[in-house]
């Protein structure tokens, strides 16, 4: 059941993403011959709204076919007035940008109504603490709860940390134990750890590891429209800077995965409950949109690349460096998927 979940969720998230470029090519007057999401045979269709609205075997992604467009024959072309071919590279723009940034939105949404549900956080409760650090030598235990740092209230674990990495000098820190205020005085201390991309890093730490204790987010409207906000910044920044680590080299490329990863962490996210789908589901929505922004001519930055590039000289790119640009981009992006796709199955069998 939660592999049926997963697959209803990745569709979801497809299907708004097309969705996306659907309305703005409406917007600025383009026929839309084909939404179609999976590929390979039409389990079922219909036809509404001048469209045929298909769901395909193969659900492992999602297009429309707009007049005078086509991936497959970028020869192809139509200069009818409903056709994409004719109208000006803003408006092109447009309608490419508008798949990506509907992921965005649908991620902010997603957050906003997980901020809403009160989402269980960490709370600033220490659990061991490591001999000789400066946590130790300043006396403090398990159990305790930091309730300040130099005068400034800490709820979550998250706050906490941050004040600590960016420490300039001691720190007063207002501990909670057994029912007692106490104080402590320490300073942080350069250490090596682990970011979340697995590289080893130096960053102030105090040598102490959470107890594990959470309490729910009450946020109002306000609140969780900001929590929304930063969450949704903050996931498309790792996804880039985590694609810029690989392109260069910093991560390993088997850390790459595909589709089954998606649709296995789903999965394990459904069993975990829904709070953690819509989580997943808005990582993944986010993971889309910037993905199709990279500029690879296979994905919607490709396009946009060539747009800009008309835009930009008024020329039109010729027909050769578009196809040849085109099947390049191809080539990489089922190389990446491929690659996705060995990774995958060497972590299914250990």
């Amino acid at each position: 059941m939660s592999w049926l979940v997963s697959l209803l969720v990745l569709s979801a998230l497809i299907f708004f993403h097309e969705l996306g470029h659907y309305l703005m090519a409406r917007a600025v007057g383009v026929y839309v011959e084909v939404f179609s999401i999976g590929f390979g045979k039409k389990l079922f269709s219909f036809h509404k709204w001048e469209t045929q609205w298909s769901i395909s075997a193969i659900p492992l992604g999602g297009y429309i076919k707009m007049k005078g467009q086509d991936d497959s024959d970028p020869t192809k072309i139509s200069l009818d007035d409903d056709s994409y071919n004719v109208k000006t590279p803003t408006q092109k723009i447009m309608i490419l940008l508008a798949g990506p940034f509907a992921n965005f939105v649908l991620a902010f949404v997603l957050y906003f109504i997980i901020a809403l549900g009160q989402p269980n956080i960490l709370s600033p409760v220490i659990g061991n603490v490591i001999k000789d650090s400066p946590a130790f030598v300043a006396g403090l235990e398990s159990n305790d709860t930091i309730r300040s740092i130099n005068g400034v209230e800490i709820k979550t674990w998250e706050e906490m940390a941050k004040h600590i990495s960016t420490a300039d000098g001691s720190l007063n820190l207002e501990i909670l134990r057994g029912g007692f205020i106490e104080h402590k005085i320490l300073t942080p201390k350069l250490s090596e750890t682990k970011n979340m991309y697995g590289e080893t890093i130096q960053k102030k730490m105090i040598g102490i590891s959470s107890a594990g204790v959470t309490h729910k987010l009450d946020l109002g409207i306000v609140e969780s429209i900001s929590y929304a906000t930063k969450q949704t910044i903050f996931a498309s920044t790792m996804i880039f800077t985590g694609l810029q680590k690989l392109i260069v080299g910093d991560v390993p490329a088997n850390e790459l995965g595909g589709v089954i990863s998606i649709v296995k962490l789903t999965s394990d996210a459904t069993d975990a409950g829904w709070m953690s789908v819509l989580f997943f589901a808005a990582l993944i929505s986010v993971n889309l949109g910037v993905l199709n922004l990279l500029p690879i001519p296979a994905l919607d930055g490709g396009h946009i690349m060539f747009n800009l590039y008309e835009l930009i000289t008024k020329n039109v790119p010729s027909e050769a460096v578009i196809v040849k640009l085109t099947i390049a981009g191809w080539a990489i992006l089922f190389s990446l998927m491929g690659l996705g796709l060995y990774n995958d199955i060497n972590r299914l069998i250990g």
